[in-house]
């Protein structure tokens, strides 16, 4: 297989709104290298329905916005990590403004801030019912026009390059990634002095999942491999309210919705939340979608409604014309009908962890977005604060790199490059779609909504075999761009399944039934995972 090398100053892998952030900040400091699966439009950013919190209102305070953020998360929220972010907010959101973003306005041309579960203000900054993908645009048009900037489309790395495995050092540190090129079929080494994971999330662990097909938690497993810290895993956000329809392919109905007073009916168009949280509809994202999936086993129904249609047909055009459209495609007019609706896997709150500079625990490795663990959303994160997360890590991250790119490098004369010994092409790819979707159904069915002991010992079980395979696959075959996502969705799968065993108590997104209550006297702490064994995590003080 063909090799070359490539040096940078920055190489940043993935290009969603916290990526391509990163790279117009550390453009300054030096040259940039983005790697991007597919084009450097898809990602999950390019999903975001909903918007970025933030206040932005005379009405609303920055106390509030914690308050909720906090409750959310369900007594693992970083009190410190919140209060900056939330402060860091309307600067942030200046910057997008500076950019371009054409934010949605009322009539009398202020902000049209929106609301969404959880939230005691209106503070949803929007652009329609498209945010992310609006706001990338802006940000992808940026990047265009510097010439520092380099973008790598149709590439996905490998492995990250560290001196762990080159020099057997105690001091890790990452000197770049082998990537490979989908079209070519070549793979480059990169050399660079920072690298920054913003890879997003891995929704496609799951059978059902809100997020686009390059969602495989690729960040998160090289990150592993390499020797970083993992946390809090076992939180996973489902969405409460996927379209359900066999022609739809896990399509979101935005949680603002809910924040414009949809109601979550029964089939019989029972209004049921109420007897699940004073706020009923609005109710977090972690208790409306146990509440659903509750409610849906317990009746042997397939889905629940969403009902909006006490809105206006012109309100619902104008302030969701996409869901409007969206729907109407198959056959719901939002205006008239009832939206069918179930929970789908959508966000990872734990992942790569770091500090408030977005640094992990490795030198020269820096995460943000999705793929981070900050300590911002603890067991559950509030809607819409993961944007400002985005934005305000990668702006941290920026600035705190600057002082890593003229830290010494280490003495290592050539890195190698990549060699693929003697694995040959494979004829078996069945292979890797069977234990592809394998994964996906154990997962969904047991490492889901509600666990128990025995559902995660079931998947335990099965992903060791499944490790087993891939493993031996890996070596003996030639990479692909599927083998190596199987690859980090088995990493990824295996991870949540420890983390989810590991924590003996019901708290946010983690419920198990053998565990129902929650243990503040042992478990309001972080789940720290490194090197093959979880780690003490200090106490969380109580806010």
């Amino acid at each position: 297989m063909n090799t070359t090398t490539v040096e940078t100053d920055y190489l940043v892998i993935g290009s969603g709104i916290a990526g391509i952030m990163f790279a117009l900040k550390a453009v300054h400091y030096g040259s940039v290298i983005i790697v991007t699966k597919m084009d450097r439009f898809e990602s999950n950013s390019n999903y975001a329905q909903g918007g970025i919190a933030s206040v932005m209102s005379h009405t609303d305070t920055f106390e509030e916005h914690v308050r909720d953020t906090l409750s959310a998360g369900d007594g693992l929220c970083h009190e410190d990590i919140v209060e900056k972010t939330i402060r860091s907010g309307p600067s942030a959101v200046q910057e997008l403004i500076d950019y371009g973003v054409p934010f949605s306005l009322r009539d009398n041309d202020e902000l049209d801030l929106g609301r969404e579960g959880g939230h005691s203000h209106r503070r949803i900054l929007h652009v329609g019912d498209m945010t992310g993908k609006e706001v990338k645009k802006v940000l992808i048009d940026a990047v265009g026009k510097i010439p520092n900037i380099t973008v790598l489309e149709n590439h996905i790395c490998i492995d990250l390059i560290t001196t762990k495995k080159l020099l057997d050092t105690q001091k890790n540190e990452v000197l770049g990634a082998y990537v490979f090129n989908k079209r070519e079929q070549r793979i480059t080494t990169v050399k660079s002095k920072v690298t920054v994971l913003a890879t997003g999330g891995a929704g496609k662990v799951y059978n059902y999942t809100t997020n686009p097909d390059v969602a495989t938690g690729d960040g998160i497993a090289m990150a592993y491999r390499a020797g970083a810290r993992i946390k809090n895993l076992e939180f996973v956000q489902f969405h409460p309210t996927c379209l359900y329809h066999p022609e739809a392919k896990s399509y979101l109905i935005s949680e603002a919705v809910r924040g414009e007073g949809g109601i979550l009916r029964l089939i019989d168009g029972t209004d049921f939340m109420k007897k699940y949280h004073p706020m009923g509809s609005l109710a977090p994202r972690d208790v409306a979608a146990k509440a659903i999936d509750l409610e849906m086993k317990k009746r042997g129904d397939d889905f629940v409604y969403l009902d909006i249609t006490g809105k206006s047909k012109l309100f619902l055009q104008k302030r969701f014309p996409n869901i409007f459209k969206q729907c109407l495609k198959f056959g719901i007019d939002i205006s008239k009908d009832l939206i069918p609706v179930v929970p789908a896997a959508h966000y990872f709150c734990g992942g790569v962890e770091t500090d408030w500079n977005g640094k992990t625990s490795i030198h020269r490795l820096y995460a943000c977005g999705e793929v981070s663990c900050t300590g911002l959303h603890g067991a559950n994160r509030l809607a819409s604060n993961s944007l400002l997360e985005a934005l305000v890590f990668a702006n941290n991250a920026a600035e705190s790199s600057v002082s890593v790119i003229h830290d010494e490098y280490p003495e290592i004369s050539v890195i190698p490059q990549w060699n693929s010994g003697s694995a040959v092409d494979s004829d078996e790819a069945v292979v890797v779609s069977h234990n592809w979707d394998e994964i996906r159904r154990f997962m969904w069915n047991y490492v889901g909504i509600v666990r128990s002991d025995k559902r995660l010992a079931r998947a335990k079980a099965r992903i060791e075999i499944q490790q087993r395979e891939i493993d031996q696959f890996y070596w003996d075959f030639l990479i692909t761009s599927d083998l190596i996502e199987l690859r980090n969705i088995a990493t990824v799968a295996e991870l949540i399944v420890n983390f989810a065993s590991y924590r003996k108590e019901s708290r946010g997104l983690h419920y198990n039934l053998d565990y129902p209550t929650k243990r503040d006297d042992i478990w309001r702490r972080d789940s720290i995972f490194e090197n093959g064994h979880f780690v003490e995590g200090k106490p969380i003080c109580a806010n």
